[in-house]
């Protein structure tokens, strides 16, 4: 029955407790604040302990109940211990954002396997290692979940020098898609994708000049007019984590200014 009740609740992801990979990075604060002023608790995950700290000391400073443990995305005895670390702290896990990654771009006459692994390895491996141990700690707790896994516009457009994260990318879409035909009718558990363009970063801030010709020719592909920001990223990961997402599963989730489009 539709009622007030029921539409009241779709977005509410109060007592929620979320696990966030890559969390010090700018997309994946973004949502570790936005999850935490929503109501939920949130476990954040980074390679550096300083960071990571910092991180849960700010999220504790606006009243947000936090933990955090520190180690490789990529290294299957760092995310072992890292989904126990989180389940201790809180006693279950209900939502995975993974936002950790990498990227170098390189041509690949230019590129040598190792730097290719790395990509491979912080992207896909480190995405999948989370998703197995989280899901699995999931599927013990008998409740369902949301795993929301970040991707990339460029998972579905190829660009020169992007041989590794184009097709890292593409890998993530179709490990969702994937693990939605595997868990989403037999545990409950709904795996989507967000998928972004370029927003602002450490890494990126040198593409916001108005004034620089790369600017000016991005903005060509986008409809929306402008460059993404952190804060773009939560409204769609707050739904990813809500019930108002309960019909959705193995999604590619565009959140990308119109980049599809054209």
């Amino acid at each position: 029955m539709i009622d007030k009740q029921f539409v009241n609740k779709l977005f509410d992801v109060k007592g929620k407790i979320a696990v966030i990979t890559g969390a010090t990075g700018s997309l994946g604060r973004a949502v570790a604040f936005g999850y935490g002023l929503a109501g939920m608790k949130v476990f954040v995950t980074g390679r550096s302990d300083d960071k990571c700290k910092a991180l849960c000391a700010g999220l504790e400073a606006q009243g947000i109940e936090c933990g955090y443990a520190t180690g490789d995305p990529a290294v299957e005895a760092d995310v072992i211990r890292i989904v126990k670390e989180a389940v201790a702290r809180f006693g279950e896990i209900n939502v995975l954002v993974t936002a950790a990654g990498y990227n170098h771009a390189q041509p690949i006459l230019e590129q040598d396997l190792a730097e290719w692994q790395k990509i491979m390895s912080s992207d896909v491996q480190g995405t999948w290692l989370f998703c197995k141990y989280t899901g699995q700690q999931m599927v013990e707790q008998g409740k369902g979940g949301k795993l929301i896994l970040v991707s990339s516009a460029r998972s579905k457009n190829g660009m020169a020098g992007y041989t590794g994260y184009c097709t890292a990318k593409a890998g993530i879409d179709l490990m969702a898609q994937s693990l939605a035909c595997e868990w989403s009718e037999k545990y409950k558990i709904n795996v989507n994708t967000i998928n972004p363009t370029v927003f602002r970063s450490d890494l990126t801030e040198w593409m916001f000049d108005p004034e620089s010709a790369v600017y000016k020719n991005f903005l060509k592909r986008l409809p929306i007019g402008r460059l993404g920001e952190p804060e773009d990223f939560i409204g769609p990961c707050i739904f990813l984590a809500s019930s108002a997402s309960d019909f959705m599963t193995g999604a590619n989730v565009a959140v990308e200014g119109g980049y599809w489009a054209c």
